[in-house]
């Protein structure tokens, strides 16, 4: 076994205000023949601006992606057939959203060249073929799903990503323009996923001098943002997608924790969105992040923000097993949380109480 991860990166970055404008010279060189691009775009999008600025050319079709719940295995494998019914093949698959616009395009353009079904490849390295070129265009910022070799999923009996080195983008463009005037909620939600990331990573067993160093620029960028600043403005949008950047990367050479275990439990059951469910549950994780927890708190009251309570309740025994089946499968997350003797420390009547608490 290699005793140190060979990193899959992104392979192309564009960043900066107005980044968005080179987005068909950016494509021009990826187009093969008459193949169109396919912009999947979040929903939110519709009959906005946005739309009337994608370089649209020949064949290429924008294909408004419903992202009112996370992606599902059907859902990415129903498109991409669509797509091969269609087209035969497309030139590329362009995501255009929040975190799970670009988990769907990463997810599309791999099952436009893998068989079987995207629930197949739920796990670690199971993706063998490369898919389609695709790029990833961020318009809310928190996630890390720009840069992340993961595309999560809900699946038929597991939520877990598509993990592998064929997953990343071989293109993102970070324009903070796009982030502009996004839900405060949403906003908030998502700059959490990105906080929560890097405690969770800076706290962690797999902690190293790369994912650090990507860590505590992320966290510092989150703590300008949602501590020190008193009102949003373009200097907050450019600092939190760097921020979702370096959280991404350095997750990507480490590992999450604690919050997404339990909020992977969450979504699969109860359909709770991903940020939003990190939040849920690092309400509660004063004993694991104390420091963590306890700012966390402190920007939530700062913003103003209600998070949900008592999601759980009136669950039934089949219920929270079902969470508790999801969250312990994770066991990369836990073990970089808790240690190689995890399972010691996080027992399922310790979990099951940790959900009746959310």
């Amino acid at each position: 076994m290699a005793q140190f991860r060979n990193f899959k990166m992104v392979s192309y970055v564009v960043y900066g205000r107005g980044s968005f404008n080179q987005l068909d010279e950016i494509l021009a060189p990826q187009r093969k023949g008459d193949a169109p691009m396919i912009f999947l775009v979040d929903h939110f999008f519709e009959g906005k601006p946005l739309l009337d600025r994608i370089p649209l050319r020949g064949k290429d079709k924008i294909v408004l992606a419903d992202v009112t719940f996370e992606p599902k295995t059907t859902q990415v494998d129903k498109l991409a057939q669509q797509l091969k019914d269609v087209f035969g093949t497309v030139s590329g698959i362009i995501g255009i959203g929040g975190g799970s616009t670009m988990d769907l395009a990463k997810a599309v353009s791999l099952m436009m060249n893998n068989p079987g079904s995207s629930a197949d490849y739920q796990g670690w390295d199971l993706v063998k073929l490369p898919g389609v070129y695709k790029a990833g265009i961020p318009t809310l910022s928190g996630t890390g799903a720009e840069v992340s070799r993961t595309t999560v999923l809900t699946g038929p009996v597991r939520k877990l990503g598509m993990n592998s080195d064929f997953t990343p983008f071989d293109q993102v463009v970070l324009d903070p323009e796009l982030t502009a005037n996004a839900p405060v909620n949403q906003r908030f939600y998502t700059g959490m996923d990105c906080y929560i990331h890097c405690i969770e990573s800076l706290e962690g067993t797999y902690l190293n001098e790369f994912s650090k160093s990507y860590g505590e620029k992320a966290l510092e960028l989150c703590r300008e943002v949602f501590i020190e600043k008193d009102t949003w403005d373009a200097e907050c949008d450019d600092k939190l997608m760097m921020a979702s950047y370096a959280g991404g990367m350095s997750i990507a050479y480490s590992q999450v924790g604690v919050a997404h275990a339990v909020g992977y439990g969450l979504s699969y059951l109860l359909g709770t969105k991903h940020g939003i469910g990190n939040c849920i549950v690092m309400n509660h994780l004063d004993e694991y992040y104390p420091a963590g927890a306890a700012e966390f708190k402190h920007m939530v009251k700062k913003h103003n923000i209600d998070i949900p309570q008592g999601i759980c309740k009136g669950l039934t025994d089949a219920d929270f097993d079902i969470m508790m089946n999801v969250s312990l499968s994770l066991k990369p997350l836990w073990e970089n949380a808790l240690g190689k003797d995890w399972e010691k420390i996080m027992t399922r009547e310790k979990l099951r109480e940790l959900y009746e608490k959310l």
